[in-house]
């Protein structure tokens, strides 16, 4: 057998699923997270694709996927989100330039 015992396809289903390294995201099998996830998608389509105009939608979504453990914890400064005012500040700029 090439791959030997249990297969390519998942051999050890009774382990439960380590969170895996950044990047590599599992898939939300319970959709525990569906809301944010669509609540972040509308906000992509009404935006014209505009991620910074959503950055509350995905914010919301990451944290619930670290609260599934559907990805590992850290802290939302290292995934781009400084403190709320920081960002309050700059959405604020954005308008007064226009």
């Amino acid at each position: 057998h090439p791959f030997g015992i249990g297969g390519a396809f998942g051999g050890n289903r009774g382990l439960r699923p380590v969170p895996p390294e950044k990047g590599i995201f599992p898939l939300d099998h319970l959709h525990e997270c569906d809301l944010e996830k669509k609540e972040y998608l509308s906000c992509l389509k009404t935006s014209g694709h505009k991620s910074e105009k959503c950055r509350q939608f995905s914010k919301k979504y990451l944290q619930c996927r670290m609260e599934k453990n559907l990805m590992a914890k850290q802290d939302l400064s290292e995934l781009g989100f400084g403190n709320s005012s920081e960002m309050e500040a700059s959405v604020g700029k954005e308008y007064s330039e226009k």
